[in-house]
């Protein structure tokens, strides 16, 4: 079975080498006999290819099948079902080949939207060019680098297990959501460079066909890096969600490129301007979900949680470096605009919808700046996160730069961007007294917390963003009419959630408040005005590993807030390597988090207490980013039928 496996991966790097190389022959000599229906015909053999081959892997997962190498490096006899199946992705091959199903299962659900049928044969075929390189490049990622099809003969009895720290809700879905965000973005990115290519004049743009997909991408993206925050904070148990670790910022980086070409593409559609500015952004969007796998994957830099050293680096090295000239060519070779003729019905709808105002801005300068920032905050993440390998040129040893840096620099750009936030949806036609209440309101929140005793600059600036953007919501619910407030709800959602993620992130962290106990049974200890007390100290044993618990019961007063059972494990197949199991006491103020960190040599626990302040509003704000897309792809399908249907037919036509 492994064998035919394998033979799937080289069938799909000849399908899609070949397909890519026949589209564009077509390309080259379209007087020829049309070969559009073969390659996309190739594309589902790929996807086909990949889905069986995936299956595959996850029979030798189910299974525990130990003659197959990856099975054997990733499960073992005690591992439950969901996690064995979930080790899918546990290692780099493994999560190569589910990243390399992500991008042909989002290339597929393309092919079958009305967006793909309303493009011309030129479009489509240079799309097909692009996107089946890009699959041809995994397969041979697969086939010589990485081949999660390996045999052990003779196969052991049992598997070295998984990870402990991949034995966790956070990290069984933040993966697969960060590759399903990053093959998603490649549809866009493919689909514009083919639309800079073809030069279609009254083609639909590529923003408006691919913006469900866009959006999924963007959605599972978001998902997927708020998963792994709430992994950190509920796994390492050192009390913080994110430490600008370089794989962190490694898939940050993306989010924020796409969130600029998010914003830039509806500046593109309404005034016409950021034609190839916005090419060049879904092309970087892709090409650093590449360069985030390089760093992870080539062992340039430490990480926590990286894949380590591996021949992988190379050829991807390569390939980031090969599609950054071709992104940046074929961005300066495209056509700078669009004719007079050109707009669609879908962007007559959003003109008669977007923002006006009488003063010296324009939403669309709002839209901008905001974009400015985001793309100013992903070069300094890149640079600080490559410090080490760029201060290695010029010193003797590497320097890394500190979070300290990151929090310095990166926080108070967000609280900018956040200000701006309260300004966007601010840009709505009405009286001077309606424009005044959102500044005044922001500032005199700002002025109370300041007088409540909280100096933090970052914390008031995003505090004042948050209130600003809250009074800009109701004002522009009021102006809204009922019928209206369907299209809008996506989009107001979306920004509601990114508010109470700043301000989570702006109020956990400089107001954390957390002490060390050792604590004996019976004893108490004092954080903010919580009284902490040890009951109870006991070891047991589960299956696969030994644990040392603390029962402890939190007070606030003479109130039992609720009790808290930080573990300290240790597991059969990992040595004396111990792991921390958190407890919290959830509270949309202030969050009770405990961790154990062992025994000292008295015998008594010794636990980390922390008073979390707001995080939980992280959690909150992130479920909304991830679910009010959705609504915003509801609206953009219903909006955009009538407008397909005469370029689908006009289309038909033509061929």
């Amino acid at each position: 079975m492994y064998f035919f496996a394998f033979a799937l991966l080289l069938l799909t790097l000849l399908l899609a080498a070949g397909g890519g190389i026949l589209a564009l022959l077509q390309l080259w000599r379209p007087q020829e006999s049309p070969t559009l229906p073969l390659v996309e015909k190739v594309h589902w053999g790929v996807s086909l290819c990949l889905l069986v081959a995936s299956a595959c892997l996850l029979h030798g997962l189910y299974w525990q099948d130990y003659s197959l190498k990856y099975v054997a490096d990733y499960t073992d006899n005690v591992l439950s079902l969901f996690y064995r199946l979930t080790a899918f992705w546990a290692g780099q091959p493994g999560s190569m080949l589910f990243w390399a199903l992500a991008v042909g299962g989002m290339g597929t659900i393309f092919a079958c939207t009305g967006g793909y049928r309303r493009l011309k044969d030129t479009t489509r075929l240079w799309f097909w060019v692009f996107f089946l390189f890009i699959m041809a490049f995994f397969a041979l990622l697969l086939c010589v680098w990485n081949n999660p099809f390996i045999m052990l003969d003779p196969a052991p009895a049992d598997g070295n297990g998984l990870n402990p720290l991949l034995q966790n809700p956070g990290m069984i879905f933040h993966p697969p959501l960060l590759f399903l965000g990053y093959g998603g973005f490649a549809v866009p990115t493919c689909l514009a460079l083919a639309q800079a290519l073809s030069r279609q004049p009254d083609e639909m743009r590529w923003f408006d066909l691919a913006r469900p997909i866009t959006l999924l991408a963007w959605a599972f993206l978001t998902a997927g890096i708020v998963l792994g925050m709430w992994w950190a904070y509920m796994e390492l148990g050192w009390g913080g969600y994110w430490a600008w670790d370089p794989v962190e910022n490694a898939s940050l980086v993306p989010w924020l490129v796409g969130t600029a070409a998010l914003h830039t593409a509806i500046i593109e559609k309404r005034r016409g301007r950021l034609t190839r500015f916005n090419v060049l952004l879904m092309g970087l969007t892709t090409l650093t979900t590449f360069f985030a796998t390089f760093l992870v994957r080539s062992g340039i830099i430490e990480s926590v949680h990286a894949f380590g050293s591996g021949s992988v680096g190379f050829p991807l090295g390569i390939f980031v470096t090969a599609g950054l000239v071709l992104i940046i060519g074929i961005a300066l070779l495209s056509p700078a605009g669009r004719s007079a003729g050109e707009t669609s019905a879908t962007d007559k709808t959003d003109k008669a919808d977007a923002p006006r105002t009488s003063g010296p801005f324009l939403a669309e300068d709002t839209l901008l700046a905001v974009a400015v920032l985001l793309l100013v905050m992903a070069v300094i993440i890149l640079n600080a996160t490559m410090w080490p390998v760029t201060s290695a040129l010029f010193s003797s040893a590497s320097m890394g730069l500190e979070a300290s840096f990151y929090n310095r620099v990166i926080l108070p750009l967000g609280a900018v961007m956040l200000l701006l936030l309260a300004w966007c949806p601010w840009l709505v036609p009405g009286s001077g007294l309606s424009r005044g209440i959102v500044p005044l309101g922001a500032a005199g929140c700002a002025v109370i917390l300041w007088l409540l005793g909280y100096r933090n600059v970052v914390a008031l600036l995003t505090t004042a963003g948050v209130a600003g953007f809250l009074l800009a919501l109701l004002l522009r619910l009021a102006s809204t009419p009922l019928r209206q407030l369907p299209r809008r709800a996506g989009g107001l959602g979306l920004h509601l959630g990114l508010a109470l993620v700043a301000l989570g992130i702006a109020f956990s962290g400089p107001y954390k408040q957390e002490a060390d106990h050792a604590f004996a049974p019976g004893d108490s200890m004092t954080i903010g005005n919580m009284t902490v007390t040890l009951k109870n100290l006991f070891e047991g044993t589960q299956p696969g590993y030994h644990f040392l618990e603390a029962q402890l019961e939190v007070r606030r007063a003479e109130t039992v807030v609720g009790e808290l059972a930080p573990q300290r494990r240790i597991y059969d197949k990992f040595g004396s390597m111990q792991f921390s199991e958190v407890d919290v006491i959830p509270g949309l103020g202030n969050e009770v988090y405990a961790s154990l960190l062992g025994l000292d040599q008295e015998g008594r626990a010794y636990v980390k207490i922390s008073l979390e302040p707001l995080v939980n509003w992280i959690w909150i704000g992130g479920t909304l980013l991830c679910l009010f897309p959705l609504l915003m792809l509801r609206r953009r399908s219903s909006a955009s039928r009538s407008a397909g249907k005469d370029a689908s037919a006009q289309a038909g036509g033509e061929r």
